[in-house]
């Protein structure tokens, strides 16, 4: 029998799900996945020191894609990153949430009740700007470049918003993530069956634990395998796959400095805060394609001009190898070399035209001063208007 061309509410069955995951949890095997750990409730585990040593960072690659899109759809990278790094970058969030509150910003939450928790949006470009050395050493990190490069290719977009849920701090609802799970259910089975497995394709889920966040703290709440759930962006919205959720999700607590990447179609929520005080923080990735939108406006050119001086320096210093410098330019700048105008912006020598990123890359390699590549920056923007 064909698929349907669209799906719709009335024919997602809670059996039809349970079947899935139970089929995907019996032939998951993490003798099936080389790099791995092991398995813990269902869940893929990674030790970051072991990943860093195999030469064969493609067969990583491959072999982390198959957990995101065949396996659990969820992976524990431990150790992803250093806890010095970590705090310093704990430091100046912090320093973001206190300004925040000082200011009488209020801010919303996509799956709780707001004011529930302490969020700071487009927490990449208010790092960049605050602390550029601290968002160099921290978007230097090899794990996140790895994960996001095995599920989207090269030229992705990272966003980040912080998130903290203090003592006492509710769950979220079950959900999926971006793009057909921030729509209203109606308004997503307007969009044809094929749409609905495109979308968890454009997107990488990310989380790195900023703190220690044992189960009683909130950690979030995953269904492994529920991301193969074809019409799983309807039937998130229904009682029975709530009350579903509840009863047989999984919570790993996570040590200071581990990330957590996951299928954004993975049903998850994240946790009530149980404890008396911890203050749970995350910094929320959501990376996308570069063939996609992602979900935060980000002044690309004001990051790159901000962290440029630091990236710079610690290049020339030898701090930053090339390699982790790219990884940084990655993370800040603009890697897609389109939309542009192509009256202005021609593709001379090849198909497309140079990226920002390409820029940078460019500037980093010559020693470019910052007022110079300020200069290219702008000229470059104002060729794609």
């Amino acid at each position: 029998m064909s698929a349907p061309a669209y799906f719709a509410m009335d024919s997602c069955r809670v059996e039809d799900l349970v079947a899935l995951v139970e089929e995907g949890l019996a032939a998951t095997r993490a003798d099936d996945y080389p790099h791995a750990e092991g398995l813990v409730e269902g869940v893929l585990t990674y030790d970051a020191t072991r990943l860093r040593a195999v030469a064969d960072t493609d067969a990583v690659r491959a072999e982390l894609a198959r957990a995101l899109s065949d396996g659990p759809g969820i992976v524990v990278l431990a150790g992803a990153f250093d806890a010095a790094t970590i705090d310093e970058t704990t430091a100046a969030f912090q320093e973001l949430i206190a300004a925040q509150r000082a200011a009488g910003h209020e801010v919303g939450d996509h799956f709780a009740k707001p004011g529930a928790n302490d969020r700071v949006w487009n927490a990449l470009e208010k790092l960049a700007v605050a602390r550029p050395e601290t968002f160099v050493r921290y978007y230097a990190n090899d794990m996140l470049a790895l994960a996001a490069t095995a599920w989207l290719g090269p030229d992705y977009q990272v966003t980040s918003q912080v998130n903290v849920v203090n003592p006492g701090g509710t769950r979220q609802d079950v959900h999926r993530d971006y793009h057909l799970g921030f729509l209203s259910a109606d308004r997503a089975a307007r969009f044809p069956t094929h749409v609905h497995g495109l979308s968890p394709a454009l997107t990488l889920q990310g989380a790195v634990a900023h703190v220690d966040m044992p189960v009683e703290s909130g950690p979030t709440l995953y269904l492994p395998h529920s991301h193969r759930y074809a019409p799983g962006y309807l039937a998130w919205w229904l009682e029975p796959f709530k009350a579903h959720f509840d009863r047989h999700h999984v919570q790993l607590p996570l040590r200071k400095g581990d990330a957590v990447f996951f299928n954004p179609a993975l049903f998850h929520a994240a946790g009530t805060n149980h404890s008396a005080d911890i203050l749970r923080m995350a910094n929320l990735l959501q990376v996308s394609s570069a063939f996609g939108r992602a979900m935060e406006t980000v002044d690309r050119r004001r990051v790159v001009e901000a962290i440029y001086p630091a990236l710079l320096a610690a290049r020339t210093a030898g701090d930053l190898d090339e390699a982790a410098a790219h990884r940084v330019v990655a993370a800040s700048a603009e890697g897609y070399p389109f939309p542009t105008n192509l009256d202005l912006d021609p593709p001379v020598g090849g198909r497309a035209p140079a990226s920002q990123a390409d820029h940078v890359r460019a500037a980093l390699a010559s020693a470019a001063s910052p007022p110079d590549l300020a200069t290219t920056l702008a000229a470059y923007e104002a060729r794609r208007v």
